[in-house]
């Protein structure tokens, strides 16, 4: 078995981090082409490309990121040698990359995370954004998962998997209202104002056909993207929300909001999307073995 060349890697790692093999050296002190040659020795030895070069840019192929975190742990092995030597011991620690819409719940993402939280060998790495830019991210291995509330549009350049972690009902959410009769869905929708996910949102399309269908135009309040703010506004406002009740699930308990109605046949998906890697990461399979009922939804290649 051929034992790993440790100064190839720690080239390869300057240069990963460096994201330049001109930068990278400059750092190291040597030739370009020197450099280079180191690299692709490395290559040779893993079996693997390690970078992929788009433009002018260097970029990591999904076995450059699996040896890049490596090389970190290898590294941070060497400095925890030191510190523990000198009296400052640290912990080795995994880590997991997670994108979420920016408009997705939080109490889903806590409940998704909840098994790795509080782990002191476990660093999360949390980012939020758009559909694209976070399946962007994913296909170029800077993240593990993206969790979403809708899956990605088939595309054959990236084979994505979409497993299905929950299902929520969704319902018009507000203040208590002792004084006045049990809401009537849709009826009440005339007269009672409204605040609402976003046009972008899937629970919304489906609202807006269910009140097409029963003719009527609500009196909308606001239409907001982020279901943090959503949350707020009921809290806020007067008049009726449409959300899932786990966005404000605090303060269904505390009865601050009360859940007026469920809307039938309505409701908001959850997923886990990945990219079919040859090198997954153990702690999104264990995340994702968490689930009974989660199954790939859909593999698009």
């Amino acid at each position: 078995m051929k034992s790993l060349n440790f100064n190839h890697l720690r080239y390869f790692w300057a240069v990963a981090h460096e994201g330049s093999l001109t930068r990278a050296a400059e750092r190291l002190n040597l030739s370009q082409s020197a450099l280079s040659v180191q690299i692709q020795k490395l290559e040779h030895q893993m079996g693997h490309p390690l970078f992929e070069r788009v433009g002018k840019r260097l970029v990591l192929t999904e076995a450059g990121q699996i040896s890049l975190d490596y090389a970190d742990t290898v590294f941070q092995a060497g400095d925890e040698l030191m510190s523990t030597l000198a009296g400052r011991p640290q912990a080795s620690r995994q880590v997991l990359r997670v994108g979420a819409l920016t408009t997705l719940s939080r109490n889903f993402q806590l409940e998704f995370l909840r098994p790795l939280v509080g782990r002191t060998d476990v660093e999360l790495i949390v980012r939020s954004g758009t559909t694209r830019d976070l399946l962007a991210q994913l296909e170029a291995h800077a993240i593990d998962v993206v969790l979403s509330n809708s899956v990605p549009q088939r595309d054959a350049r990236a084979p994505f998997s979409s497993y299905l972690l929950n299902q929520q009902p969704v319902s018009l959410i507000g203040r208590p209202r002792p004084d006045k009769p049990p809401f009537r869905f849709p009826e009440d929708l005339r007269s009672e104002p409204i605040l609402l996910p976003s046009l972008d949102s899937d629970i919304r399309v489906g609202f807006d056909r269910l009140l097409d269908l029963a003719g009527i135009r609500p009196i909308i309040l606001a239409e907001v993207d982020d279901m943090a703010m959503l949350r707020l506004l009921a809290r806020e406002r007067e008049g009726v929300t449409l959300a899932p009740p786990i966005i404000v699930r605090d303060e269904l308990k505390s009865g601050v909001l009360v859940e007026h109605c469920r809307i039938p046949q309505l409701t908001e998906s959850f997923y886990a999307i990945i990219q079919n890697r040859r090198f997954p990461n153990a702690l999104l399979a264990d995340l994702l073995a968490g689930y009974e009922s989660a199954k790939p939804n859909a593999v698009l290649s």
